[in-house]
């Protein structure tokens, strides 16, 4: 598919979940190339004034740093105990709407929102569909620099590939200072044991499973718009 389709269908897929925000909400603005285009379509209906009384919660500073220059009245936890509605991109997306996220580094903070939220909205172009997670894209975890290698070291035990994320030639650094290490498991047999196994493990901040967060996917493809359900 052509780079300026897929472009396209981000914009579709956006646009289409941002009109799903009413005035009075608190939403979550996501990170990544999709999730922009749901922050400016919020940033234009709140400029016509189809929209009011909205406020919001980035999930990382480019998202507010977009914000800020799109006039998108942001509020911290402190000020706001639930948020309404999330819109956020993923890398990946299987039948049952688990989801990998962290291609753009903001898994811990992405997270935080995500089970912090009411409705949490995914949108995607179909490009991101696939039957088992692992199969089109590695799973980030990121870690702590101290004992990064004994982190590594662990992962690998696990199946992965392990590769630590860079940007350029400088080691990536997320928006708390820590490391990303992208694991490749191919396809992930059970997801949620994986994520588990995760989860126990001292150093291991947060990793890219999203695991039963996801209430819908807007899906924007040659057809047209299409919204996922979890399977039952």
């Amino acid at each position: 598919m052509p780079a300026t389709d897929t472009t396209a269908l981000k914009q579709q897929a956006g646009a289409f979940a941002a009109d799903l925000v009413q005035s009075g909400m608190s939403i979550g603005l996501g990170t990544g190339s999709t999730a922009i285009h749901a922050t400016r379509r919020i940033a234009q209906r709140l400029t016509s004034g189809e929209l009011r009384n909205i406020r919001a919660i980035p999930t990382s500073r480019a998202t507010e740093a977009a914000a800020i220059e799109l006039r998108i009245p942001l509020v911290s936890f402190a000020d706001c105990q639930r948020i309404d509605i999330t819109i956020d991109g993923a890398d990946e997306i299987d039948p049952a709407l688990n989801l990998i996220k962290g291609g753009g580094g903001a898994l811990l903070r992405e997270k935080i929102v995500a089970q912090s939220t009411d409705r949490f909205v995914i949108v995607v172009d179909e490009s991101k569909l696939s039957p088992r997670l692992g199969s089109l894209f590695a799973v980030p975890v990121e870690v702590v620099e101290f004992g990064w290698q004994s982190q590594a070291r662990f992962l690998q035990s696990l199946g992965a590939n392990v590769i630590m994320r860079r940007n350029g030639g400088e080691i990536y650094r997320t928006d708390q200072g820590n490391l990303i290490l992208d694991c490749d498991f191919g396809p992930i047999g059970d997801a949620q044991e994986l994520a588990s196994e995760l989860n126990a493990r001292a150093g291991l901040v947060e990793h890219g499973l999203f695991i039963s967060l996801a209430q819908q996917v807007v899906v924007a493809g040659n057809t047209g718009i299409r919204i996922l359900p979890a399977q039952q």
